[in-house]
């Protein structure tokens, strides 16, 4: 695990996409856990989620679609916007401002956006970890806010444990929005 760790951090750090060595460091562990052992092999293959990669495909899609129907000069206002606040605000509005839109549509589209939308704008040192913090923890209000959090419902599910949305929201609610203003503060608060 240190090793395919070791990988995927060094690709990240040539800037490498890691779709490819997330894949490979995937295949090698399965055939170093599961040596010549085609049953095990089998019902590895058998156990992935299969139904959630048109979704992750449709994600992209719709990146795309709002990429093309200007979304990215909405995020860019708004990035200004964030940059003129004083730093708690602009921090709260940033972090708040990509939380919410990630439950809508799931942080994926929200965070590919909104770091697109980063690459070309000019933006104080606090706001670029504010957005990080708002894609990371804000996804945690609903289900469909985080593809991590599907993939362990459905995990949860095969257990027999069954979480609906409404209990999720309701315990969203009581935490997410709390987390949010803390790390906000913790980073204002860090940077001084």
């Amino acid at each position: 695990m240190v090793l395919f760790g070791a990988v995927l951090i060094s690709a990240s750090l040539l800037g490498m996409d890691l779709g490819l060595p997330t894949l490979a460091s995937a295949l090698a562990a399965m055939a170093i856990a599961t040596p010549g052992r085609g049953k095990a092999i089998a019902a590895i293959v058998g156990a992935v989620s299969w139904s959630v990669l048109p979704m992750v495909a449709g994600l992209f899609v719709l990146v795309d679609a709002l990429r093309v129907a200007g979304a990215l000069h909405g995020v860019d206002r708004a990035l200004n916007g964030f940059s003129r606040l004083p730093a708690l605000a602009g921090s709260l509005a940033a972090s708040f401002s990509v939380a919410f839109p990630s439950n809508l549509m799931n942080n994926l589209p929200s965070g590919l956006l909104t770091g697109s939308a980063l690459q070309e704008a000019a933006v104080p040192d606090h706001i670029r970890p504010a957005l990080l913090i708002g894609v990371d923890l804000g996804p945690n209000l609903s289900v469909t806010g985080s593809l991590a959090t599907l993939l362990w419902l459905i995990a949860l599910r095969r257990e027999g444990e069954h979480i609906s949305g409404w209990t999720f929201l309701r315990a969203g609610l009581w935490v997410m929005p709390p987390a949010l203003v803390v790390a906000a503060l913790a980073l204002v608060l860090a940077a001084r």
